[in-house]
């Protein structure tokens, strides 16, 4: 561009125009250095609003000197050079800023949230169904916002608006199309709504699905992470809680009642047993002392089963506390009643009636053990 074009471009009434634009610059960053420490110092003791005046304090300063040029440029006449293109670029630059303001927004109300519920409790059962339900509303309104804004960016184009009327004519075939290609966004989507509403599980719970111990580590908006006892991670459709049955252990209460089975020749008594199994719970710290209790529970052909329950807060205390009794109970048949534990039995023929036996067998065709 020549020199004399260039001057002829910028006359006094453009260079008023940006000036004013310049000065509302400035201004709108001077009121958003005060309001933010006015608004931040009235929320120091409300935790919701602080956390949320804090997500949105990055995406407010540049809100405002936009907002500032907006004005600045619709009040600028038709004449000022390239001022369409600029109108446009600063109104998808507000879009842009708006959305990431509505996204931050619901994160500072959801981390507000979370904040007055922490899960470092015994009884955290309310505070992880709180975490739940903000998490997975808090994505969800988060999917809705970004949508909204793409939409809104994509409108503000001639070519966009004339690309979706033409598609209206053909509503009915694009409708399908779009559903059947959108169908797992919308279902997982659904899913998670449905998830955070009626809670069938929540963050920290412990879920058995198909035969995997483990906890909920993560919810996101499409899929659950599950970490198993043995660090690997179980990554699960939402969807697929929707569709399919699960165990949750800590659905109401993280207590629960663990089992130790135990197979005994017909000659043992159970009072020794019991003693056993009450004095190994007593000693152990993992028991909650709501119950311990020894019963026989089958009669076989070769022996009888015991079963032992056992009470503990949780399913991680419950595994130890099962491998301790049954530790203890073994312990005791191997020092105290060696000759009664489970035995198989032969009958020696030929001798009479008064001749039959009953020896301990290897199981190789009713012969007794090698020495």
């Amino acid at each position: 561009m020549p020199f004399s074009a260039l001057i002829s471009w910028v006359d006094d009434s453009s260079l008023r125009i940006l000036l004013a634009a310049l000065a509302s610059v400035v201004l709108a960053l001077l009121v958003h250095q005060a309001s933010a420490r006015v608004v931040l110092r009235l929320t120091r003791s409300l935790p919701v609003s602080n956390r949320t005046a804090l997500q949105c304090r990055a995406p407010t300063r540049v809100l405002m000197p936009l907002m500032a040029l907006q004005a600045v440029w619709q009040v600028a006449p038709d004449t000022f050079p390239l001022i369409a293109g600029v109108r446009h670029v600063n109104v998808l630059l507000l879009l842009t800023t708006l959305t990431w303001l509505g996204l931050r927004a619901v994160r500072g109300v959801a981390l507000g949230v979370i904040s007055l519920y922490p899960v470092d409790v015994e009884d955290n059962l309310q505070a992880r169904r709180i975490h739940t339900q903000t998490r997975m509303l808090a994505r969800t309104a988060m999917f809705i916002i970004l949508m909204a804004g793409l939409a809104l960016m994509l409108m503000t184009f001639p070519g966009a608006r004339q690309i979706g009327a033409s598609l209206l004519a053909s509503a009915g075939v694009v409708g399908i199309v779009a559903g059947i290609a959108a169908r797992p966004i919308f279902s997982n989507l659904i899913a998670g709504l449905q998830i955070a509403l009626a809670q069938p599980f929540r963050l920290d719970d412990v879920l058995i699905i198909q035969g995997e111990w483990g906890r909920v580590e993560e919810i996101t908006g499409t899929y659950v992470v599950l970490k198993i006892w043995d660090e690997r991670r179980l990554i699960i459709p939402l969807q697929w809680f929707i569709e399919n049955p699960f165990q949750n252990w800590t659905r109401t209460s993280a207590q629960i009642i663990g089992t130790v089975f135990l197979w005994v020749d017909y000659r043992m008594p159970l009072a020794p047993l019991r003693e056993a199994a009450r004095l190994a719970c007593e000693a152990a710290p993992e028991w909650d002392k709501r119950l311990c209790l020894l019963q026989v529970v089958e009669a076989g052909e070769r022996g009888m089963q015991l079963r032992v329950l056992v009470t503990s807060a949780n399913s991680s205390l419950s595994w130890d506390l099962r491998c301790k009794v049954r530790e203890a109970l073994v312990d005791c048949m191997q020092r105290d009643w060696p000759q009664h534990l489970p035995l198989m039995r032969a009958e020696v023929v030929g001798a009479g009636p008064a001749a039959s036996s009953t020896f301990a067998v290897d199981g190789r065709d009713g012969m007794p053990p090698l020495p």
